[in-house]
């Protein structure tokens, strides 16, 4: 497999550049959930329609990462499917939405793998994880009120995706996730108990919060070794604890 990219999840996908020789994994891009920089849009948009234009050429599969988070799927009533109209709620849900009808429309074969929030070790200091924890050890952390995370380990990210590219996909959209959403105010509670420390807890009401669950039927149905995911209720704090001990921006639990 090819690797296009150099941030946290394409480092974690270098254990898989010997396999999957017909893929061509773009792993870069708008990281920031809340960015709105229509340069930095655009420059992606531009790297998409090149790498695309490339597999086409070569016959290659392009594996492109988009998001399973509100900002994509918007208000729903149900669980949060791949095949159910969207509104995207934030400029990044829009332009990954508009990233993925690209892709569709380019011609090249593709798999598009809407991913929750990944959290493991050496994940940016800006993502939800360490800024939690820096908060906690600096003595206050903010919460939007409502809001929730579907936590998944990245190492477990990388299996998913090393058995999806075995399979023989050449098209398709699919979530990547837990199938469970943690309120946030629950993972700073898990994190400030095992850290051992005192911290003041400010809410914040940032405008409309939309709580969705993603639906992980389809990975289950094309991954079995994926169904337990969203029936273990100790996953989110199996895989917090997991950061928390392992070397990387997080301090080791008190």
């Amino acid at each position: 497999m090819h690797i296009v990219g150099n941030g946290f999840l394409a480092r974690n996908l270098r254990p898989l550049a010997d396999r999957h020789p017909d893929t061509v994994a773009l792993a870069a891009g708008v990281s920031w959930a809340s960015g709105t920089r229509e340069e930095d849009f655009a420059r992606e948009r531009a790297l998409l329609a090149d790498t695309a234009r490339r597999c086409v050429a070569t016959g290659r599969r392009l594996l492109f990462f988009s998001t399973s988070s509100a900002g994509l799927y918007g208000p729903l009533d149900g669980p949060a499917r791949e095949d159910v109209p969207v509104t995207p709620s934030t400029p990044y849900g829009a332009h990954k939405l508009a990233q993925e009808d690209l892709l569709r429309a380019s011609g090249a074969d593709h798999l598009i793998l809407r991913l929750s929030h990944l959290v493991g070790p050496g994940q940016p200091d800006h993502q939800l994880l360490p800024t939690l924890v820096r908060s906690l050890r600096e003595g206050t952390v903010r919460i939007h009120r409502g809001a929730t995370r579907d936590l998944i380990a990245v190492a477990d990210v990388v299996d998913i995706i090393d058995r999806l590219l075995a399979l023989p996909l050449r098209s398709g959209t699919v979530n990547v996730a837990s199938g469970r959403a943690v309120p946030v105010e629950e993972i700073a509670g898990h994190l400030r108990r095992r850290m051992g420390v005192t911290a003041h807890t400010e809410y914040v009401d940032a405008g409309p919060v939309h709580p969705h669950t993603v639906s992980i039927d389809t990975l289950r149905a094309l991954v079995p070794q994926t169904a337990p995911l969203g029936l273990d209720p100790d996953y989110p704090s199996r895989i917090l604890d997991g950061c928390l001990a392992e070397a990387g921006p997080w301090p080791t639990p008190a």
